[in-house]
């Protein structure tokens, strides 16, 4: 592809990178097959070709204007087109300099700009964030059905007696909306570590890995929590802690892009790339265990794996858990359309939501094709939005095993 950057932007970094990702791509079109909005739309505008047409004319100076800005917002950044790209193009940073250019030259009404921030303020901060779930869990039964279901349960987790120090040890992300939500998830990774005798070293404070105000155009919020979390996890590290745990695989996916995010900070750069090259997956990190030790019985449970577009497309794992359970021996129901996004994307949900919605019912329906007894993720977004509306349990694949170690007081 041929371009001619405005001036207002060519010899800037941010220029320089898309100049390049402008170039790789040949408009061969292979994107539109595995793209979501294309999908369901059928407008080449909603697809990452046309999203990337739409990109370069504004970045070559022509005005971005609020029919822009609508098909930039409607992708769910879910990165199926960059697995399908035989150029390799970087589409997802592309999409990042051109939301924030067009942001900038259409500015959003003042209710948008607040909805954004109470989102960023509210979910984002664990402290806030869950005494508002707290309230909500106690109104819980007064709650219509519909959104009865949107609240979950509020769960007591046993304590774990902590693994002797020294010894093998990881570090691990907080999270945001997880701990409250869905505090099961690290507590099952923390159970069957245990099992292995690997302990999870306690670093802070850490919390929102910085996806969500990233994602909202906030890159500020963002790199003021990504700087946040490497002061607490990178002594750690230094001081043997062999990787960093997350089991959420979009926030997995956001720190494997501190390095680009902290680019151009010299106090954090050279941290943010040991930050990345430590942190794993559990599902990358547990393959490489003896978990025959784990001495599991697994349940009969039909499971359906649902695999999120992070763990996919940025991880790169598709396919693992699927290996790891059936090595396991827990029992897999087919699957299709396993490229295709839930709809969940983070906050798509919220400011996208009949289409988020159209999505997570296309997804159940592929789900449920072998008629599963559960089915299992690795994301709390993707759990918590496939959860909402159907009588089928979603839960965490390391719930699943957890639940099915042996029990110690036996």
């Amino acid at each position: 592809m041929q371009t001619a950057l405005a001036d207002f932007i060519r010899d800037t970094a941010e220029g320089r990178e898309a100049d390049s990702i402008l170039r790789a791509c040949v408009h061969c079109g292979f994107c539109t097959a595995t793209c979501p909005t294309y999908q369901l739309l059928g407008d080449e505008l909603d697809g990452p070709r046309g999203r990337i047409y739409q990109i370069k004319q504004v970045l070559e100076g022509q005005a971005a204007d609020v029919t822009i800005r609508q098909h930039l917002d409607r992708c769910l950044t879910c990165r199926a087109c960059e697995t399908t790209c035989p150029s390799g193009v970087d589409y997802h940073r592309l999409l990042d300099i051109g939301r924030a250019e067009v942001e900038r030259q259409v500015p959003r009404s003042l209710s948008q700009r607040w909805q954004r921030r109470a989102m960023i303020e509210l979910l984002a901060y664990p402290a806030r964030f869950g005494p508002l779930l707290r309230l909500g869990q106690w109104l819980r039964p007064l709650m219509p059905p519909n959104l009865r279901k949107k609240v979950p349960i509020g769960r007591r987790l046993n304590r774990l007696t902590p693994l002797p120090v020294p010894g093998r040890r990881v570090v691990m992300l907080d999270g945001c909306v997880q701990p409250g939500l869905a505090p099961e998830i690290n507590h099952a990774l923390e159970r069957i570590l245990q099992r292995l005798d690997i302990a999870i070293e306690r670093v802070g404070p850490t919390g929102c890995c910085g996806a969500l105000p990233h994602h909202l155009n906030d890159t500020a919020r963002a790199r003021e929590m990504a700087r946040r979390n490497i002061d607490a996890w990178h002594p750690a590290l230094e001081a043997g802690a062999e990787a960093l745990l997350i089991t959420a695989s979009g926030c997995g996916a956001h720190v494997q892009d501190y390095p680009h995010l902290l680019a151009d900070d010299p106090a954090y750069a050279t941290k943010a790339e040991a930050i990345a090259a430590a942190q794993r997956d559990p599902l990358a990190y547990l393959t490489e265990l003896p978990l025959d030790r784990l001495g599991l019985t697994p349940s009969p449970q039909r499971i359906a794996v649902h695999t999120p577009c992070t763990l996919q497309h940025a991880l790169k794992l598709n396919g693992v858990t699927e290996r790891l359970l059936e090595s396991l021996g827990y029992t897999l129901c087919s699957t299709v359309e396993g490229h295709l996004c839930c709809g969940s994307a983070g906050t798509y949900s919220i400011l996208q939501a009949d289409l988020s919605n159209q999505l997570r019912e296309r997804k159940l329906q592929a789900l449920k094709v072998d008629h599963p007894d559960v089915i299992v993720s690795a994301n709390i977004g993707c759990l918590m939005h496939l959860g909402a509306v159907d009588d089928i349990p979603v839960r965490h694949w390391l719930n699943l095993l957890a639940d099915d170690l042996p029990d110690e007081s036996a």
